[in-house]
């Protein structure tokens, strides 16, 4: 239980990765704060979470709205206690070749994924800074590594979380923050499952390990990050993908 006694708040909570980082957090003893859209999604893993053991809150609450976002980061502090660990997880994606790319699509999946990403870590560092102490999880993706044809709105938003992470880890380490980012690959969930036959296996051949990972490959990585066990690593990238990427 390396997480005992600590508090997590996990934006995007309810499904996929999300979920996935919520229930392996609590594994490791820590109590859970969730954001997201959706409820029914939402009630399966505070069921999980509290057969844990656990404690539990969810908000539905969209990152990119700062004063819902302050207002959930309070409730959090007052209900569950001081927040040790923040995982940025939520992200969207609007896939469009870059010349028919619509502004609105660009905008929404920046703002979203990047923007996001910096009111919530605001709120949050803020208290962190003053107790001096904390581990922030920004979940980015290789594409943000390596680009991809018709996801530049994307890759361009999970690029600028690993600008942000380096950043910050530059920032607080002083305060002892620790700040470092996971980028996944290819991951068992809704949205890789609704590939087509043809391109999952395309895919799969690109992936040295010769399979796709699950949500749970991603969730390990986040609790080591956010123990003790990572206390001399900040700043860094950890690419979970099977090898695609190196």
């Amino acid at each position: 239980m390396r997480l005992n006694g600590k508090v997590a708040l996990v934006t995007g909570g309810t499904r996929g990765i999300g979920a996935a980082i919520c229930i392996g957090l609590a594994k490791e003893g820590a109590d859970i704060a969730l954001t997201g859209r959706d409820k029914v999604a939402a009630a399966k893993v505070i069921s999980t979470v509290e057969g844990i053991g656990k404690k539990t809150l969810f908000f539905e609450a969209g990152v990119t709205d700062k004063n819902k976002m302050d207002e959930v980061v309070a409730k959090v502090e007052e209900q569950l206690g001081s927040i040790d660990i923040l995982v940025n997880n939520v992200g969207i994606a609007r896939d469009s070749l870059f010349v028919r790319m619509k502004e609105d699509d660009w905008r929404l999946v920046v703002d979203t994924n990047l923007t996001g990403t910096f009111i919530v870590t605001q709120a949050v560092s803020k208290l962190m800074l003053k107790r001096k102490q904390g581990s922030i999880i920004n979940i980015s993706s290789v594409i943000g590594l390596a680009g991809n044809a018709g996801q530049a709105n994307y890759a361009a938003s999970k690029a600028g979380i690993v600008g942000l992470t380096k950043s910050l880890a530059r920032e607080f380490a002083s305060r002892n923050i620790r700040v470092n980012a996971i980028a996944p690959g290819f991951i068992e969930t809704e949205m890789t499952k609704r590939l087509s036959d043809d391109i999952r296996e395309k895919t799969r051949q690109r992936i040295p390990l010769g399979f796709f990972g699950e949500p749970e490959d991603v969730a390990a990585g986040v609790a080591y990050l956010a123990s003790d066990d990572a206390r001399f690593i900040t700043g860094h990238v950890i690419v979970i993908d099977g090898g695609m990427a190196m």
